[in-house]
C-alpha cells in the first residue's frame, strides 16, 4: 500500500464508502486525521489501526461480515480470505512449551518460520513484541492474534497464519487478566490483506463451538480440518 496520506477521495475508495461520509466522520472526529491547508489528510498507519480497532469491537457475525465485505478490493478477482488456506499444518504447534509473553512469541515465530516463507526471524520476534508492547492483542476469550504493528513484506515471501496452544493458559498482558493459551500468528504482506485476516480470525473466535473444540485437538490435520469446518458455516 502506498504510504503517502489519504485525502478524503482516496480514503473513500479505500474504506468503500462515498467521500461524503468520510468527511462527516472526520468532521465529527470518528476517524482519526489532521487538516493541513484547510484539507483533511489521514496517515495509513493511523487508519490501518482505526480498522484493527472496530474489528476488536465487533461481536456479531453479521458485522464481521459486513467488515470484511468492506475490506475486500472492489475489483478482486480471488474470493473470500480462508483462515485454514492461510495456515499450513506445518505450521502448527501443540502444545507450545514457552510459559512467558517473550517465549510464546519466538517460540510462535520459529513455528511460522518452519514454512520456509519467513526470511528473518529475529525481525519478526522484535516486530511483533514491539506491536505487544505498544497494546497486547490477548482477547478476553484467552486467545491472542499475535502480528505486527505493520505488515512486514521484506521479509515473508507469502501471508500466511501460524497456531500454537499452550497446555495451561499463561499471563500475556490483556486487560482483565485472564489467561492465554491460543495464539495466530498474521503474517501478513499488505494492510488490506492483514485486515481482512484478522476480520476473518475475529469472525471465526465468535462462533461459540469454535474454540472449545480447539482447545481439544492435538493433531496440527486434525486442528486445521476444524477450522475448515467451521468456515464452510460463513
Amino acid at each position: 500500500m502506498n504510504h503517502e496520506d489519504f485525502d478524503v477521495h482516496g480514503l473513500a475508495t479505500y474504506l468503500h464508502l462515498t467521500p461524503q461520509q468520510v468527511q462527516r466522520l472526520a468532521d465529527r472526529g470518528k476517524i482519526p486525521g489532521r487538516k493541513v491547508a484547510g484539507q483533511w489528510r489521514f496517515s495509513p498507519a493511523e487508519i490501518h489501526q482505526w480498522l484493527e480497532h472496530r474489528i476488536g469491537l465487533l461481536t456479531d457475525d453479521e458485522d464481521f461480515a459486513e467488515m470484511e465485505s468492506q475490506l475486500k478490493p472492489k475489483n478482486a478477482t480471488a474470493g473470500e480470505i480462508s483462515i485454514a488456506a492461510l495456515l499450513p499444518v506445518e505450521a502448527i504447534q501443540v502444545p507450545l512449551v514457552g510459559r512467558t509473553r517473550n517465549s510464546i512469541v519466538r517460540e510462535i515465530v520459529e513455528v511460522a518460520a518452519r514454512t520456509g516463507w519467513l526470511w528473518d526471524t529475529q525481525a519478526m520476534i522484535e516486530a511483533v513484541l514491539a506491536r505487544e508492547d505498544m497494546h497486547p492483542t490477548a482477547l478476553e476469550n484467552g486467545v491472542a492474534l499475535l502480528h505486527p504493528r505493520r505488515p512486514q513484506p521484506r521479509i515473508l515471501e507469502q501471508p500466511f497464519l501460524a497456531f500454537g496452544r499452550t497446555q495451561s493458559g499463561i499471563p500475556f498482558g490483556g486487560d482483565t487478566g485472564t489467561l492465554t493459551d491460543c495464539f495466530f500468528l498474521i503474517c501478513s504482506v499488505e494492510d488490506r490483506g492483514h485486515l481482512r485476516t484478522l476480520a476473518r480470525l475475529s469472525r471465526l473466535l465468535a462462533v461459540p463451538e469454535f474454540l472449545p473444540t480447539l482447545r481439544e485437538l492435538e493433531d496440527p490435520s486434525a486442528i486445521r480440518k476444524w477450522i475448515a469446518e467451521v468456515e464452510k458455516g460463513f
